[in-house]
């Protein structure tokens, strides 16, 4: 853990640092909002937060709030963090369906992957079929299910809402990292995590699915949760001492 940290401005958005530079694994993390293309420092309390409790540096990267461009962004500052030494990659909503879309698309490359990856309440599927869109519209207080609708169309454009590295539910998840999602039980994207940990569990990738009984025990919980798997995915930390 760090008990202090900074933040410098890199080439693909801020980054946060251990005060005393001594870093084992970097985090690409994804904001869920492409409004904040350009801003990613909105997210760094939650980065700053993450630095502390694992000890990693975080990259808040910067991405343009159209597909394909955006996960051409996302892995222009993923080539950037694995020049570095070891990466995992955590995303919230539609940084969640970039961080999916990213592990795809390196599978398919067959480059290095992750060393992990955390989604957060990701979308996963852009046809926005799923029934809790329906289920949990009246619960769900942090999503708006028709805005949702509206964002999703702007982002994707003219894309088939099915193209794996868009919707990467509808992809092949063979070969995937070790993953851990998170959801509340009451939220509009629910399905989309269910349905992606079912998927990935049975193209046998190591899940750890997290789901909460409501968005502010996801908001309590999440952080503490995703900083233990990310710290036991460490190479570093794993080096010498295989898991059973």
């Amino acid at each position: 853990m760090a008990s202090e940290v900074r933040v410098e401005e890199g080439p693909f958005g801020p980054e946060v640092l251990p005060d005393d530079g001594a870093v084992e694994q970097t985090v690409l993390y994804l904001h869920g909002d492409p409004r904040l293309a350009g801003t990613p420092q909105d997210v760094l309390p939650t980065a700053r937060e993450l630095t502390r409790l694992t000890g990693h540096a975080v990259v808040c990267a910067r991405y343009r709030p159209r597909f394909p461009e955006a996960l051409d962004d996302v892995y222009a500052a993923w080539e950037h963090c694995h020049g570095r030494g070891p990466v995992a990659v955590a995303g919230k909503r539609l940084g969640g369906a970039l961080a999916a879309g990213l592990l795809l698309r390196l599978r398919d490359e067959d480059a290095a992957p992750p060393s992990c990856a955390v989604l957060c309440s990701p979308v996963l599927d852009f046809t926005l079929d799923a029934p809790s869109l329906l289920l949990n519209a009246a619960a769900d207080r942090t999503v708006d299910a028709e805005t949702l609708r509206i964002r999703a169309a702007a982002y994707a454009g003219t894309v088939s809402r099915g193209h794996p590295l868009l919707s990467p539910l509808h992809g092949n998840l063979h070969g995937l990292p070790p993953l851990q999602l998170h959801a509340a039980g009451t939220e509009v994207l629910l399905d989309d995590t269910l349905s992606f940990a079912t998927r990935a569990a049975h193209s046998g990738v190591a899940v750890d699915a997290r789901i909460y009984e409501d968005a502010s025990a996801q908001g309590l919980r999440q952080l503490a949760a995703m900083a233990e798997f990310l710290r036991a995915w460490c190479p570093s930390e794993l080096a010498g001492s295989p898991r059973g």
